[in-house]
């Protein structure tokens, strides 16, 4: 006996239940294969309506589950405690390997108080049975109808819950599986059998998978491109700025502190490009995590076995569309570049020969004037993450200035043209514009460019002289916001907090063009809608920023027609004179810089003149805006 109970012994941590960690008290096994006290089980499943799970391996149970009670475990636990011999087999063999314990691929005969395995199932009886037991299905012709198949594990889930019969069909429409009676309800769907069903939805979702796997590859190769043109972005930043400062070493002593003001220039370009990059690089982590995410859902789905299991969880995936990603065209901006380095040489060599002139000489010109003024960087807004297939970005080049010849110095009041001859990339006001694409209108189509010539033109003739127009936020008042890249103006409630600039209106809230224009004729729409407190025109960007009199029309540098509720008036120089009501909501600009006037038009199903202005300019003109009252909006046209 000493031996047997010495055996026993060592099997002590195996009859220990997992939750009290004592021997068995009435152990009962769960569907999982392993054992409990029954009071243990109890306790831990108390409250519980679903989600039962075993409490060692965590295998979840769709309802709670049917224990019985471990009669050979009993067996075992109380000869332990008697510290003798249990009953069994001869040769000391214990009771409770008699009939075996299970592997976990086995199914229990349901039949059997003990643990004995099946040999098959009967899909008629809906149990299981071991050889000893499944014989009158063999021999008794009573039993000759019944279905037998391989021994199947959890009958009870492959139950229709309404009508207790086996779950045969899967309804597509309504994505779950039916029995035979629940066939009848489902006429107008198209069900199929489950091997079908589940051959059809592992063939979609691994087409899915294969898309997201090449997806995910893209998202890996554009992360790769993203960091490349980051690179060369870097490496031109970093040779501009060497070119940079060496222009600035022969003259560093007279103009050390213009020299750090265009090394800002640079360094805020170049932030404005990295601020790029690093977006973007926030939304193809983003993306790619959520392929990511997707392509493990359906993984972990394609990687069940179990026919309802697999069909049930693929019933729950929810799998949105997923587009390909692509990465914007980013360069460091050409024209702030050679504006910076242009300005410098052009600097460099008005300061030689000044310095080289006599003193009266210099006094007769007058101090000089500023060749550029800081200006931030525009604001950039990402646009919608959607195709990869970008085309690649050229080269980013070294930029080689244009060397002027000795002795050049910008005369007194010129401006330093920068790319086009005939339209400055400065301001009267030394504002630096961008050149307009409207160049092609410096030349009118049309030798007879009189008021009356003009006014007798159809829209679609007018059209011709359309040109871009964009707003420059650099001088927006703190109330006026910007949309829809810079072509959409309205009044904020809350101040939009622009950073401080000396071309920004501070008194009224209003905003000009990024364009100016000079020498040609140009034309532009806007949009207005709930136009009551509202006024369009044209300025001088010398113009006052502050006080009273920068307001549209209350001074000789604006031209404007306004509308103050009902009430539409043009003004000039503070001058108002009232016009007729017109119902029309699109406003067509036409300026003639040349033959000096201005016309405002209504357009509509024809084009009607609302107001003109005669005038001789002398400076480049911009457009200009005003709006007041909140819901106020106006917007400017595009036109081909």
């Amino acid at each position: 006996m000493a031996a047997p109970a010495l055996a026993l012994a060592g099997l002590e941590d195996e009859l220990t239940c997992s939750i009290c960690l004592c021997l068995f008290e009435s152990p009962v096994t769960t569907p999982c294969g392993h054992n409990f006290c029954a009071a243990c089980l109890d306790i831990t499943w108390a409250g519980l309506r679903d989600a039962f799970s075993c409490p060692q391996c965590r295998s979840p149970f769709a309802r709670k589950p049917e224990l019985r009670k471990n009669t050979v475990l009993c067996r075992v636990v109380e000869q332990l405690q008697a510290g003798g011999e249990p009953e069994g087999k001869a040769g000391g063999e214990p009771e409770g390997k008699a009939g075996g314990e299970l592997a976990s691929s086995q199914v229990a005969c349901d039949s059997c108080s003990e643990a004995v395995a099946a040999v098959q199932t009967c899909l008629t009886c809906m149990a299981s049975f071991c050889a000893e037991h499944l014989r009158p299905h063999l021999e008794s012709p009573a039993f000759r109808v019944h279905e037998l198949s391989a021994p199947v594990r959890n009958l009870q889930q492959r139950l229709c819950r309404d009508h207790h019969k086996l779950l045969d069909f899967y309804c597509s429409e309504h994505r779950s599986c039916i029995c035979c009676i629940c066939l009848v309800g489902h006429k107008a769907c198209s069900a199929s059998s489950l091997p079908e069903a589940k051959a059809q939805i592992e063939s979609q979702l691994k087409k899915r998978l294969t898309e997201l796997r090449s997806q995910n590859e893209k998202a890996s190769l554009a992360m790769n491109e993203v960091k490349i043109r980051e690179r060369q972005v870097a490496e031109a930043s970093a040779h501009n700025k060497d070119s940079l400062r060496n222009e600035f070493l022969e003259v560093k002593a007279l103009i050390e502190d213009q020299e750090n003001q265009s090394i800002k220039k640079l360094e805020e370009e170049e932030k404005r490009v990295r601020d790029k990059f690093d977006y973007i690089h926030k939304v193809l982590g983003k993306k790619k995590s959520e392929i990511q995410s997707l392509k493990d859902k359906l993984e972990s789905t394609l990687a069940v076995s179990d026919d309802i299991a697999f069909l049930e969880k693929a019933a729950k995936l929810q799998l949105p569309p997923t587009k390909d990603v692509f990465v914007p065209r980013i360069e460091l901006d050409s024209n702030v570049m050679h504006s910076v380095y242009q300005s410098a040489t052009l600097l460099k060599e008005a300061l030689k020969k000044s310095v080289s002139q006599p003193e009266k000489t210099m006094e007769a010109s007058g101090p000089p004037r500023p060749l550029m003024e800081e200006k931030g960087p525009p604001e950039w807004k990402p646009r919608p993450f959607c195709l990869l297939n970008m085309p690649p970005p050229s080269p980013i080049k070294p930029m080689v200035p244009r060397k002027k010849p000795a002795g050049l110095q910008a005369p007194k009041g010129a401006k330093i043209p920068q790319k086009l001859p005939l339209e400055s990339n400065v301001a009267a006001d030394g504002k630096k514009i961008k050149p307009s694409k409207s160049v092609p209108n410096l030349a009118s189509p049309d030798p007879d460019t009189s008021i009356e010539s003009f006014l007798k033109k159809s829209r679609e003739e007018l059209l011709h002289y359309a040109t871009k127009v964009t707003l420059d936020f650099n001088t927006a008042h703190n109330k006026v916001f910007l949309s829809e890249k810079n072509t959409k103006i309205s009044v904020s409630e809350i101040p939009q907090n622009y950073n401080s600039h000396p071309q920004r209106f501070s008194y009224c809230s209003q905003v000009l063009g990024f364009q100016c224009f000079k020498r040609g004729i140009y034309y532009w729409e806007v949009e207005l809608q709930r136009n009551n407190f509202c006024g369009i025109g044209i300025c001088y960007g010398s113009m006052d920023r502050q006080g009273a009199d920068s307001r549209l029309g209350r001074n000789p540098s604006s031209w404007c027609i306004e509308w103050f509720n009902a009430k539409i008036s043009a003004w000039h120089n503070d001058n108002e004179k009232n016009l007729p009501n017109t119902k029309a909501t699109k406003i067509g600009v036409l300026l003639n810089w040349d033959a000096g006037f201005v016309l405002f038009l209504a357009v509509g199903e024809k084009v009607n003149l609302i107001y003109k202005f005669k005038a001789e300019f002398t400076e480049a003109l911009y457009p200009a805006f005003w709006v007041f009252s909140s819901g106020t909006t106006l917007s400017i046209c595009p036109l081909k």
